[in-house]
């Protein structure tokens, strides 16, 4: 766990707040992937439907929460997250994760549930499921900047000109390792891992690092609905998938919570 003597970051700097117009019915939380931060997923504003609240989480280490201490386990990233979401998000939530993002995303649906606001759907990304071991290691403790680098790299989702930048390089590698660090060893053990809520996964066809073969273990953590989907790609499919991965997550999203009769 992080130094307690560490700033403690503002709480819409953990939890970025993207609503659209009018009335908000529904609230997206989106987890980025390893080394990923809310830049990456703030244009998903543009694609979500007006009545539904985008938000998307800061992780320790990068943006306004650079000064703080790094990551050094899942708990440093989830956390914070569910400690920090903003009022009446918990009323009508889906939660969502992109690689390790997936794996914070399952941890934040755990602690909501634990205290008593369960949301409403947990949408997996390429990813692995949480009982599972890491079968896409990256070891970042044995590389040097340059082979983590090409390692990042060969997995897609980061710009390379911040990679290629010096200056940008220096910035951002830390927080890449810390979070490589805590994705090759999380695994929740097998009695744990359970939520409440129905999940969905979604994958690409050609992902090496969450090959689509393993993506159905995911309906191993819930009782509830599990709903499965492949797109064409590899790990980051959804860049060029974009109109059928928001096809998809309108399909959760969109389905409105109905009364239980009295």
């Amino acid at each position: 766990m992080t130094d307690h003597t560490a700033p403690t970051p503002a709480p819409d700097d953990v939890v970025w707040d993207l609503p659209g117009e009018g009335p908000q019915r529904t609230a997206l939380l989106v987890l980025p992937h390893a080394g990923g931060n809310a830049h990456a997923y703030a244009d998903w504003r543009e694609h979500l439907p007006a009545d539904v609240r985008l938000l998307i989480g800061q992780y320790p280490g990068r943006g306004a929460r650079f000064a703080e201490d790094l990551p050094r386990d899942i708990a440093d990233l989830a956390g914070p997250v569910a400690a920090c979401l903003p009022p009446g998000a918990t009323d009508d939530l889906v939660v969502l994760g992109h690689s390790m993002g997936s794996l914070v995303a399952f941890e934040v649906v755990r602690l909501l549930q634990a205290a008593g606001r369960t949301p409403r759907a947990l949408v997996a990304s390429a990813c692995r499921a949480p009982f599972l071991d890491n079968p896409a290691v990256v070891h970042p403790e044995r590389l040097d900047d340059d082979q983590l680098v090409a390692a990042i790299k060969e997995r897609g989702g980061t710009d390379d000109a911040i990679l290629d930048d010096p200056e940008l390089r220096e910035i951002v590698i830390p927080s890449i390792r810390a979070d490589f660090a805590i994705d090759d060893v999380y695994r929740c053990p097998v009695a744990e891992a359970r939520v409440e809520c129905p999940v969905t996964v979604i994958g690409g066809d050609a992902d090496p690092v969450a090959p689509a073969a393993s993506l159905g273990r995911w309906a191993e953590v819930t009782g509830r609905a599990f709903t499965q989907h492949v797109l064409p790609g590899g790990h980051f499919y959804f860049q060029d998938q974009l109109p059928r991965f928001f096809s998809v997550l309108s399909s959760v999203v969109g389905a409105r919570v109905t009364a239980s009769a009295p």
